[in-house]
């Protein structure tokens, strides 16, 4: 089944491996949603903080997945951290990709980041739970994400009942 995906980054930093990660998506004949050009990006960032979530909600409309793409610093992006929010807040299916080992368009590397879900708890069975434990994540390169991406979403999807 194809599946509308949502992907969150940290844009200024990780664009180009994104890029990596959702050419290998819309590919495979899928659909995405959360990239958009530069230039639209510098222009919406300049506005207020309520307009920049209206732009993130237009973007996240119809979506079933959210993707988080987990560079070096994508845990303390604010907006990362209001795309994460909304698609828990709108039980969408969650997960998170590494892609510190993806090469940068002068072929290095980076150092892995901190898992974002960390960032957040929320009420389960009168206990607060980390949404680490409740939102998987993938190294893109280690767990193979060109071939498994497609599953891994499809999971995501069936646990949230999308």
């Amino acid at each position: 089944m194809a599946r509308y995906t949502f992907f969150s980054f940290h844009h200024q930093l990780d664009n180009w491996r994104a890029g990596q990660v959702r050419n290998s998506w819309v590919t495979q004949d899928r659909i995405d949603a959360g990239f958009w050009d530069a230039a639209e990006w510098e222009a919406v960032k300049k506005r207020d903080t309520a307009t920049i979530h209206k732009w993130i909600d237009d973007q996240m409309k119809g979506t079933s997945v959210t993707v988080v793409l987990i560079g070096s610093e994508t845990s303390t992006r604010e907006h990362v951290g209001y795309e994460v929010s909304q698609s828990h807040n709108l039980k969408k299916g969650v997960l998170g990709i590494y892609i510190h080992n993806v090469k940068n368009k002068e072929g290095m590397t980076d150092t892995k980041g901190s898992n974002p879900f960390n960032n957040w708890s929320v009420p389960q069975d009168g206990q607060k739970v980390s949404l680490a434990t409740l939102y998987p994540t993938y190294d893109w390169v280690s767990d193979n994400g060109r071939a498994n991406i497609g599953d891994w979403i499809e999971a995501a999807a069936k646990k949230a009942g999308r």
